[in-house]
């Protein structure tokens, strides 16, 4: 029952996301277009529930070729790979709208820990214990560390991180969903993310 009900909050939640990102989506298409040359869009792999993987899109916040091929780097709180559209985009998490899409498709939940890359999976997984158990439930947009802590851009940070997405893990209830969407909004509201 607690699976439907989170469930149903996941699809009633993807479909409000992605009516305000289809609004929203013009002006911030041609923000981008007008700020740095490339896609509007960003595709990566991640890796969700347990472990399965699952092509993210997001708004492009980064320079072209922030990442040569092969090459794996933590995103970090002032990154100069971000671009000036990208910074105004990950303050207010605009970035993330098309990600409503990933929950809709059940690929992602509106809450629970945030889904990562599986390079950084194997080499956080060898440097912190238990780092797998967040894999449990399915990813989220927003999760109890996103809310509770600021971006993390390394192993130190992740473990702290995890200990946020355990928690939710043994406690995740939909009351508590509600709890986390609820400061979410008042980040976005505020502008206060990354």
């Amino acid at each position: 029952a607690s699976w439907l009900g989170k469930r149903a909050l996941d699809v009633a939640g993807a479909i409000v996301g992605l009516a305000l990102a289809l609004i929203t989506a013009p002006f911030i298409a041609l923000a981008i277009r007008l700020d740095s040359p490339g896609p509007i869009f960003y595709r990566q792999t991640r890796l969700g529930r347990g472990g399965q993987p699952f092509r993210l899109t997001k708004f492009r916040t980064m320079k072209v070729g922030a990442e040569q091929p092969g090459e794996v780097r933590w995103a970090g709180r002032n990154d100069p790979r971000v671009t000036r559209v990208g910074w105004i985009l990950r303050r207010a998490r605009l970035d993330e709208l098309p990600q409503f899409l990933n929950v809709l498709k059940g690929e992602m939940s509106l809450v629970g820990p945030r889904p990562e890359r599986a390079e950084f999976v194997a080499e956080l997984q060898e440097a912190v214990p238990f780092y797998r158990a967040r894999l449990m439930v399915p990813p989220g947009l927003t999760g109890w560390a996103q809310v509770n802590m600021s971006y993390g851009d390394s192993v130190d940070a992740a473990r702290a991180k995890l200990e946020y997405d355990l928690y939710y893990v043994k406690h995740r209830t939909l009351a508590f969903d509600c709890v986390i969407l609820a400061r979410t909004l008042g980040t976005v509201l505020g502008m206060s993310g990354f």
